[in-house]
């Protein structure tokens, strides 16, 4: 059985490492977390694939994200609240 999302904080704002998940858990934890980090902190995702179901919920919450450099095989994205 796989352990839960992985969570730390860093300058660049909130980490969370889905990699692993069976879906829909990455994007439930994802979710969950944007929903509750502070006005002005942006959530970086680390994952194991492109999360394709999880753009449209993000722009409905008012969220962007864009893919940024990760490591080998990793899908690394960096997530905003839109202004």
């Amino acid at each position: 059985m796989a352990a839960g999302p992985r969570r730390w904080s860093e300058p660049d704002g909130a980490h969370i490492d889905v990699r692993g998940l069976a879906p829909p858990g990455p994007m439930v934890a994802i979710l969950e977390l944007v929903g509750t980090v502070p006005d002005g902190s942006d959530v970086i995702v680390h994952h194991d694939r492109e999360p394709l179901f999880l753009y449209p919920e993000l722009a409905a919450i008012g969220w962007s994200a864009s893919r940024v450099a990760g490591e080998p095989g990793e899908v690394r994205l960096h997530l905003r609240r839109e202004p």
